[in-house]
């Protein structure tokens, strides 16, 4: 990888330094970024010619194999799910979601996706289902209404998925027949609680009594409610391991608390997602993510959340013992930095975690495209989530005991091709970040799975 193309000092003041936990002062070095670099990604034909974008549903896991889902937008066509192995470079087909979850043959809308984080714990990985057919209305989409005989979506279901038997088990279904757009996992105390769409109904699922219990909408009529009724759906759902209470935000911009053993959520009063880094938004109007933050992780060492905002791509972090949201760094790539733009994706990437080391964070997001030194403009807004034009991908990562920001450069395919819709990462045991996003293979579009070596490797 070339080196000292830009450099970027990163400028954290005394205050947020004095806010960090750590042992020992860590000094904090200026960081080197090569965004003019050129990441060449390994791309492995699955082998399923419907595959549509594909929203988080990618997972590294403890076998050291990369496990996901392929997304359909077929009312027939289920959803795929995959595993490969690192070591062999071996594809393995797994399951049709259609299959697992026992509606193969009922003719009802397809369980066409898995639109959340895989969570591993006791030697299984869960996840959960969601549709994948829609039908636009008003320009927004719309839970799919069903033609040609089907019948309606039955909602979404919990899975699990054995990784040495190779087995799944349907834990059940979501709550009201829709989809379960996200979901994690106390995994030390057996409870699974999730967000359905496009209400935004919150439920919680206890292992050990294998109960599911619907807490009812969280932000109204979500994003089944029309003008004043409308409200986006967090996405992003984090939990505190030590006491179990779980957090998430809402359009408004309110972070949001339910405590174990506690069925009504509460609004942290302290601090709020309302910043004006963010941006202004109309909590009205699709096509944003409004003050929702776009993805969040628990950060042990410091008992805090990191995240990043949609469509602005800031980097923060929240204590919830204080209260109180740091604003830490804007995480887009440089050339987004430097024309001032927001994320290319209207809603933010989804493609933020914490690699397998607990202190980088890896991020995919996206920048603007030049052609004979003009930029190609896209639209300035859109009533769905989507791009907003061409995106030049970059992987960014950040290193948080020390506040170091790099950015690695554009990611392209063998052939040239960008990577588009790339809304998923994972994090190799060797560093190697995986994700998924469109490729034009046999003069047709399609998802796949993707991979880039180790960018910290020396």
């Amino acid at each position: 990888m070339k080196r000292n193309k830009l450099i970027i000092p990163v400028i954290i003041s005394l205050f947020t330094m004095g806010c960090q936990q750590a042992a020992k002062p860590v000094a904090k070095a200026p960081a080197v970024s090569t965004p003019d670099a050129k990441l060449t990604a390994t791309v492995y034909n699955s082998g399923f010619e419907h595959s549509h974008d594909t929203y988080n549903g990618l997972s590294a896991a403890s076998d050291g194999k990369i496990y996901y889902v392929l997304c359909s937008q077929s009312i027939d066509e289920g959803g795929q799910m995959y595993s490969f192995d690192p070591k062999s470079a071996k594809v393995e087909h797994l399951a049709d979601l259609n299959e697992i979850c026992g509606e193969k043959n009922m003719k009802v809308v397809a369980q066409g996706k898995s639109h959340v984080n895989f969570v591993e714990s006791n030697g299984k990985l869960y996840f959960a289902t969601h549709l994948g057919y829609y039908s636009i209305i008003d320009g927004m989409e719309k839970t799919g209404v069903p033609t040609d005989g089907f019948k309606a979506y039955r909602g979404g279901h919990l899975i699990a998925y054995d990784l040495k038997t190779k087995t799944f088990e349907d834990l059940g279904i979501g709550p009201n027949s829709e989809g379960i757009i996200t979901m994690n996992m106390d995994t030390v105390r057996g409870l699974i609680y999730g967000l359905s769409w496009p209400t935004g109904y919150l439920f919680r699922y206890d292992l050990a009594k294998k109960e599911l219990k619907d807490l009812g909408p969280f932000t109204g009529k979500g994003e089944d409610g029309i003008g004043k009724d409308f409200r986006v759906v967090c996405r992003s759902i984090v939990i505190n391991p030590d006491n179990g209470t779980v957090y998430l935000t809402n359009a408004e911009g309110q972070i949001k608390s339910l405590k174990v053993g506690q069925d009504v959520v509460e609004t942290i009063e302290g601090d709020n997602m309302k910043k004006d880094y963010f941006g202004t938004y109309d909590i009205f109007t699709a096509g944003s993510m409004a003050y929702n933050w776009r993805q969040v992780f628990w950060y042990a060492p410091a008992k805090k959340i990191y995240g990043v905002h949609g469509n602005s791509g800031y980097l923060f972090s929240f204590d919830p013992a204080l209260q109180r949201i740091d604003v830490l760094e804007r995480l887009t790539s440089i050339p987004s930095k430097l024309t001032g733009m927001n994320d290319q994706f209207s809603y933010g990437y989804l493609g933020f975690k914490l690699g397998p080391d607990g202190r980088t964070i890896y991020y995919l997001t996206g920048g603007p495209i030049y052609v004979d030194g003009k930029r190609v403009m896209g639209a300035t807004s859109t009533s769905k989530g989507e791009a907003k034009g061409l995106e030049d991908l970059h992987l960014i990562t950040y290193d948080i005991p020390t506040a170091t920001y790099l950015d690695h450069g554009a990611i392209f395919y063998p052939d040239g091709q960008r990577p588009l819709y790339v809304n998923s990462i994972a994090i190799g045991s060797d560093g190697a970040v995986y994700g998924m996003g469109r490729i034009k293979r046999d003069g047709k579009i399609v998802t796949d799975l993707f991979s880039i070596p180790n960018p910290l490797k020396n």
